[in-house]
């Protein structure tokens, strides 16, 4: 048996869907352990691209797709994305869902919203998605569990009751229309019927699996600096898509990994608010956002693109404990002329510094201190042997080993599933 946490190591959007699919077909299982439907995982297959958001990016070819305790799930949305892939003709069969998971209601994306509204430019730059609230309703120890949901008895009745006090909230605070229990009653009823079959433990279910002897693949949401007790906080999701958040949200202990492989754009971006020291504001920004075509899959916003930040890399290989690395997007940066990798951050009195500030605010002063390497014109989306990549893109990825210390073993050459190189097979 081996077990792979796969993570994102810059703020998500680092290309986790299509190297979640890719060694789905070496698992026996892949588990989705932390996150919602904000998360947006695209895989390519063929002339075919989904876009998933609580679907494990595994479900196209895996035996066992598991949506872990440590989601939080909004059925209406799970609906719609079992509905689009029952259209595109793709078995879900294998799909199944942590009876322990959160629900995300109605009034959670209400308050997400008015809370967003309310900070005015303040604000986070959530997706709206009501995952923030939902897991406050789960420390608050008053959430909506999926085991309560398909016992419809006691779902209406926590629903109601906790509808009370939202309204409450809602009318006297918020100044806002209280939310219709009775059409929530309706709605959330035809999902649990739709549903149902595939809720299970998926502790027991997930245990068994290992002890099995068979591979089990841990697919992250986000990324590393968004986790919410490491990332640049208060611009963070209000999860922990570390790896260490494999032993909440899917129910295991920290002996059971076996590797961890870091996901690492080729170069970094970023959706919303927050410090972004690497940022580039003008044309090379713009030309790096349309080769790559940097629009969020949840969202469609624009990503901020900036060069690759190894001192945010080396933060999220200690904190993660990356015992391998994955490069996406490296087919982008060919044709931009010369590429940059951020070594250090100059700091306001000449300084330089390689340590990740706790304070997101230091950013804003802080510098990029640049080592910039000749870049390279060739099209490499065909390319398959490492060996055959031009020498300036080796160049590139073997300086990036040398300053994180650590192997990479598949680099990402385009959107499709195909367009891969492995170096070194983790299964």
């Amino acid at each position: 048996m081996s077990s792979v946490v796969l993570v994102g190591t810059q703020w998500g959007d680092e290309g986790k869907g299509r190297f979640v699919d890719f060694l789905a077909s070496k698992a026996n299982a892949v588990v989705r352990f932390q996150g919602g439907d904000n998360a947006g995982h695209t895989v390519e297959i063929d002339d075919k691209q989904f876009k998933l958001h609580l679907v494990p990016s595994g479900i196209f070819s895996c035996k066992t797709n598991i949506i872990g305790s440590g989601v939080v799930v909004n059925p209406v949305a799970l609906v719609e994305e079992l509905n689009m892939l029952k259209k595109e003709g793709v078995d879900y069969s294998s799909l199944r869902i942590a009876s322990r998971a959160q629900v995300i209601m109605p009034w959670h994306m209400i308050f997400d919203t008015l809370k967003e509204e309310a900070l005015g430019r303040s604000d986070i730059g959530t997706t709206r998605k009501g995952i923030g609230p939902a897991y406050m309703d789960r420390a608050d120890r008053v959430g909506i569990r999926i085991c309560d949901l398909i016992d419809f008895t006691i779902f209406e009745q926590k629903a109601r009751e906790l509808a009370k006090q939202k309204n409450e909230i809602l009318t006297k605070l918020y100044n806002a229309p209280p939310v219709n229990i009775e059409e929530i009653l309706v709605e959330y009823k035809k999902c649990a019927d739709i549903i149902r079959p595939y809720i299970t433990d998926t502790v027991a279910l997930l245990h068994k699996i290992m002890e099995n002897g068979e591979n089990v693949l841990f697919e992250g949401a986000q990324g590393t600096l968004l986790d919410l007790t490491i990332g640049t906080y208060p611009y963070v999701t209000s999860s922990n898509p570390i790896s260490g958040g494999v032993c909440i949200g899917a129910g295991i202990g920290p002996t059971a990994i076996d590797n961890v492989l870091g996901i690492v754009k080729a170069y970094t971006t970023r959706v919303g608010k927050g410090p972004f020291v690497t940022e580039l504001l003008g044309a090379k920004g713009e030309e790096i956002r349309e080769k790559g075509h940097e629009y969020g899959a949840t969202t469609g916003r624009p990503r901020r693109c900036g060069w690759l930040d190894t001192v945010i890399l080396n933060y999220s290989a200690k904190i993660n404990g990356l015992t391998h690395l994955a490069i996406s997007r490296m087919d982008t940066l060919g044709g931009v002329g010369d590429v940059k990798i951020c070594t250090g951050y100059k700091q306001p009195d000449g300084t330089v510094t390689d340590v990740f500030p706790a304070r997101w605010e230091l950013l804003s002063d802080y510098e990029p201190v640049y080592e910039t390497l000749p870049g390279w014109t060739d099209d490499i989306s065909h390319i398959r042997d490492y060996d055959e990549l031009p020498e300036n893109a080796k160049a590139y990825l073997k300086r990036i080993e040398k300053l994180t210390g650590v192997p990479i073993v598949m680099i990402g050459v385009g959107a499709n599933r195909v367009e891969t190189i492995v170096i070194e097979t983790i299964y």
